[in-house]
């Protein structure tokens, strides 16, 4: 999400105001601090406080922010030397480390502080900026809630509190935030996952380790070969792979280096290191260096969905958007590099007719990041200059062709190369980036991979990595939450719930049920001896699309009437309503 500069201003100098009013209320020599940044939805900072401290305490600290905003506090930069930035955080061992990182880094030591001078502030600390001129400037801000949080993410680390916070131009700004977040809590796909029966965690299985019922598993289902009819026009061919490899694997592709502390470790009873796969990509090379490969037979086109592995930290997990087993609808094409384009191309067209299906590929509700190389981290990356600036201009290229509204973002790409990311909004203006696809010029070098050419040459091959609901965990979290369990029919795991008037009616009912489901549709007779509100009322909660419902005339002249989620009602024959359901669902 595009943040403007001066909400950038407005979110981080809220972060220093309420550090500034914690320091006040808790003694600024006994508070110690973590970091505090703004983010996509406001600002947060991490203390060390000298005593417990409670959600109660917000209260507390509102107050005195609101003090120190009407106190009109100039918010300025200074640049200090070492000795005076240790002075500041002195008996602070979080921003010390801090200043030694720094320090070894021969960058400048800057300072943000409120008040007149740096010697007279009310707070001061190290800070890049950027923020508002005055505390008077700030708007109207609320604190939000609390949680622990480990110094630098690491468990090993002392847990610190963390206060979020957000912040506005005005009231109305304000309201319609909140009127957000509780629209949002009515959405929660860990709430409405129970409810539907979607999925269930346990604790003798593991946290960040989900259960799939039979309905959710149906909905990954659908979403699975709905992927694989989309994209069998372009010869895709499935593989599968084990879950575990020996680790020299990823220290060939480069993954070791930079992730093996971010993996489950696997010990056998011999001597060889295993893990769990954390991604495909390297397995999948190995398919193709199984055997010599020409250039008749490129591009080569692999996929499977399947499982990986990431040893996430307990305190990050969260329901389904964040898990330890992840299961990706992978893909990786090997190809010349004359054949990127019209790959890649495949690939869009296969993200546009999946997501159009959802409603998503809309003007004004998608958008494309192309993920670049930070030109001031190069040591980041893998591969050459020449190679990268050459997969870049490809790939602008292709988004500009396919006339896609995209920006460029600096410092996202993969460490093997650049991608095209797809990002898209939820009911409640949310950004997600969902679908990717990754331009790799670097893995099939580290492993050797090569094909010989129409000269008899040998070449190496381009690897593309394509995703489109990317991990079906998180796709389902935001569709759950973006339809509010009201999933599109071809999506719903019931489509149709069937209802007598009376027990008359039962056998018609069973029978109306029985032809739905010979016609392909998800279709469930409900016979509980209940009364007919009831059994709708059931229905609606489980948010069916349809219910039919069948009485003594309708069972006489074979017939049903039909309504939808709005309640349009509508009756037909059953062949009739049968036809009109199998056009929704294609």
């Amino acid at each position: 999400m595009q943040i403007s500069e001066k909400e950038i201003k407005r979110r981080h100098s809220a972060s220093h105001i309420m550090t500034a009013a914690v320091q006040m209320l808790f003694g600024k020599d006994k508070v110690k601090l973590g970091v505090g940044p703004w983010t996509e939805e406001g600002f947060y900072q991490d203390f060390e406080l000298p005593e417990s401290f409670s959600e109660k305490d917000l209260k507390k600290i509102e107050k005195k922010m609101r003090w120190i905003v009407n106190k009109n506090f100039p918010i300025k930069m200074q640049e200090v030397d070492e000795k005076t930035a240790r002075e500041l955080h002195k008996g602070d061992p979080y921003k010390q480390e801090l200043i030694d990182e720094i320090v070894k880094n021969k960058e400048p030591i800057t300072v943000a502080f409120i008040g007149d001078s740096l010697e007279n502030a009310i707070s001061a600390q190290l800070c890049e900026g950027p923020h508002l001129n005055n505390t008077s400037e700030l708007g109207v801000f609320k604190l939000t809630k609390t949680a622990g949080a480990y110094w630098r993410g690491d468990e090993k680390n002392p847990m610190l509190t963390r206060i979020y916070g957000v912040a506005f131009e005005n009231e109305k700004e304000l309201e319609a935030y909140q009127q957000k977040i509780e629209e949002a809590k009515k959405r929660d796909h860990r709430k409405l996952g129970k409810e539907l029966d979607l999925f269930t965690f346990s604790d003798l299985v593991g946290s960040g380790l989900p259960l799939w019922t039979p309905k959710g598993t149906l909905m990954r289902n659908l979403i699975v070969n709905k992927i694989k009819r989309l994209q069998s026009a372009f010869d895709y061919e499935e593989v599968a792979i084990p879950h575990i490899t020996k680790k020299e694997l990823y220290e060939t592709s480069g993954h070791w280096a930079k992730f093996k502390d971010e993996l489950f470790h696997v010990k056998g009873k011999g001597d060889t290191e295993f893990v769990m796969k954390p991604m495909n990509c390297p397995h999948h090379t190995q398919i193709y260096a199984s055997r010599p490969r020409s250039y008749k037979e490129l591009p080569l086109r692999f996929v499977e969905t399947t499982m990986v592995y990431r040893d996430e930290q307990a305190g990050e997990l969260l329901g389904l958007s964040r898990v330890r087993a992840i299961t990706q609808d992978d893909g990786h094409i090997f190809c010349t590099q004359e054949q990127i384009k019209q790959e890649l191309k495949n690939i869009i067209s296969v993200i546009k007719d999946f997501y159009g299906s959802l409603g998503m590929f809309e003007k004004g509700q998608y958008k494309v990041s192309i993920s670049v190389r930070d030109p001031q981290t190069p040591e980041k990356y893998l591969g050459d200059e020449k190679t990268w600036q050459k997969a870049e201009a490809i790939l602008k290229e292709i988004v500009e062709e396919e006339k896609l509204e995209h920006e460029i973002v600096p410092g996202e790409a993969a460490f093997y190369g650049p991608k095209i990311d797809f990002m898209f909004k939820d009911a409640l203006g949310r950004q997600w980036q969902l679908a990717t696809a990754q331009l790799d010029f670097v893995m099939p070098e580290r492993f050797s991979l090569s094909y010989i050419d129409k000269d008899g040459q040998k070449k190496t091959p381009v690897m593309i990595h394509r995703a489109i609901a990317g991990s079906l965990e998180r796709f389902l979290s935001v569709m759950i939450e973006h339809f509010a369990g009201a999933f599109p029919f071809w999506l719903s795991p019931e489509q149709v719930r069937i209802l007598p008037v009376s027990k008359e009616q039962n056998d018609y009912a069973k029978e109306v049920e029985q032809n739905m489901k010979k016609a392909g549709l998800r279709a469930k007779a409900d016979l509980a001896d209940e009364t007919l509100g009831k059994r709708i009322r059931s229905a609606r909660l489980q948010k069916i699309p349809y219910i039919a419902v069948v009485g003594e005339k309708e069972a006489k002249e074979n017939k049903l009437t039909l309504q939808d989620r709005q309640d349009n009602k509508e009756t037909l024959n059953t062949q009739e309503a049968i036809e009109k359901l199998l056009k929704e669902n294609e």
